[in-house]
């Protein structure tokens, strides 16, 4: 069955919801307080984590709205390792970080495994006179197939890594060369062999819904093929179309209609993928990711940003959120070396929450979970989120999307593939004007 181009289904615009409030509420006005809050001592319970944005990539994905750059070369990337390095010096000596260890670390894009195994060694050694993770409960890297080796492989290992993260996102050639993609599957089942070859204590699979292309028997094809891997986990995403993506432009610059599925379809094929990998000994730990043994894995990358921890983000335009204040690096290349370059922060903007912001955020970011703890809120809060959101949570216990038992607040199966579109209910009235499909 070919895929729907129902124009009531995939439109342009934001449906994923990464964060609260929304970014285009961020403001250069409230760049004093990220200076002040990274002087300020730091809630001992509050963990902390740092990310890397690695912003190189051999090809840019037609869907892709990450800032990440196809034309820049060996002397780019060295300048480039070197800003990052001495951005974690501007860090190292601030009072918000002194004397915290590392929950955990993320390497993203971007596509980290562009670097060479040798600009991967200097950048580590130039971050380590800085910080440490030797001590961190999970150091991820996200890797591109065909940029993969296994002497960058045996590198990734010596570094640290202990959760590689492989974006195969389909498995069909055509749909990988249509929507932009640098590998094709041979590259995947070359990779696969090298990182099983190495070893990691865990290994991730990303795959997409609904690209360009895809059919019932291409998207069925891919979890065939992703479940003969038998990877750890696998995080499936649905195709969005933001903005600043070569189809979004496509669509509303040029007038040309993409084939990509309605959101309907989309959720089908979610639906199948999550009970073909259960009927395999999965299960469900979120609304994108299965896993293969639920009681032995920890995402702390995920789950300590959803509960509220810290995270210093470096590189061109990463996000960052310390003590409530969240803030974003200047977005382009050459602005955020010289920044660097000069002893500066390379600060864009900001946003200071307030403390119902803060439960907010943590609230619709657990939803993704799909469970909730009407006791962790109280605790951490003094509120009670049935008081607090009776009106919402209400409405989707009235529709059966949710069930609630005792301390317990539970999403189904159906809210949980279509959670990003039931969250904006939660925002303050303020912080509604974004469209989500």
């Amino acid at each position: 069955m070919e895929a729907t181009t129902d124009p009531r289904g995939t439109e342009v615009g934001s449906y994923f919801i990464a964060n609260y409030p929304p970014f285009f509420f961020w403001s250069a006005d409230h760049l004093s307080k990220v200076e002040k809050v990274l002087d300020r001592s730091p809630d001992p319970s509050v963990p902390l984590g740092l990310y890397l944005h690695v912003p190189f990539c051999r090809k840019r994905c037609k869907f892709c709205y990450f800032r990440v750059y196809t034309d820049k070369n060996a002397k780019d990337v060295e300048r480039y390792d070197e800003a990052l390095v001495r951005e974690m010096e501007l860090y190292r000596d601030r009072r918000a970080l002194q004397d915290r260890a590392l929950r955990f670390v993320y390497f993203g894009g971007g596509t980290p495994s562009f670097l060479s195994a040798k600009q991967l060694g200097n950048l580590v050694r130039g971050l380590e006179r800085s910080v440490s993770w030797n001590d961190a409960e999970e150091v991820t890297f996200e890797c591109e197939p065909g940029t993969l080796s296994e002497a960058k492989l045996r590198t990734l290992r010596t570094i640290g890594v202990s959760r590689l993260s492989l974006g195969i996102e389909s498995w069909n050639d055509d749909i990988l060369r249509e929507n932009g993609r640098a590998h094709l599957s041979a590259e995947i089942e070359r990779a696969w062999e090298w990182i099983g070859d190495v070893g990691f204590p865990y290994v991730n699979v990303d795959l997409i819904a609904g690209m360009v292309g895809e059919t019932d028997e291409t998207w069925d094809e891919s979890v065939s093929r992703t479940l003969a891997l038998a990877p750890d986990s696998v995080t499936i995403y649905q195709m969005e179309l933001p903005y600043n993506t070569v189809y979004s432009k496509e669509i509303l610059v040029e007038g040309k209609r993409m084939p990509v599925a309605s959101w309907e379809q989309k959720r089908n094929w979610l639906r199948r993928a999550f009970e073909r990998f259960e009927s395999s000994g999965y299960g469900v730990s979120s609304g994108y990711t299965l896993v293969k043994d639920p009681e032995t894995c920890n995402f702390s990358y995920r789950d300590s940003l959803w509960h509220g921890s810290d995270l210093v983000a470096l590189g061109v335009a990463s996000f960052s959120h310390v003590g409530g204040v969240h803030y974003q690096n200047l977005d382009r290349f050459e602005n955020y070396v010289e920044a660097v370059s000069r002893g500066k922060l390379p600060l864009r903007r900001a946003f200071v929450a307030g403390e119902r912001e803060k439960l907010i955020r943590e609230l619709i970011l657990q939803m993704k979970l799909g469970r909730l703890s009407r006791s962790y809120f109280r605790k951490k809060f003094g509120r009670d989120i049935l008081e607090d959101f009776q009106d919402p949570l209400g409405d989707l216990q009235e529709r059966g999307l949710l069930t609630i038992e005792g301390d317990a607040l539970r999403l189904s199966r159906e809210a949980l593939l279509r959670v990003d579109s039931l969250l904006p209910r939660f925002f303050l009235p303020e912080h509604r004007s974004t469209r989500y499909t």
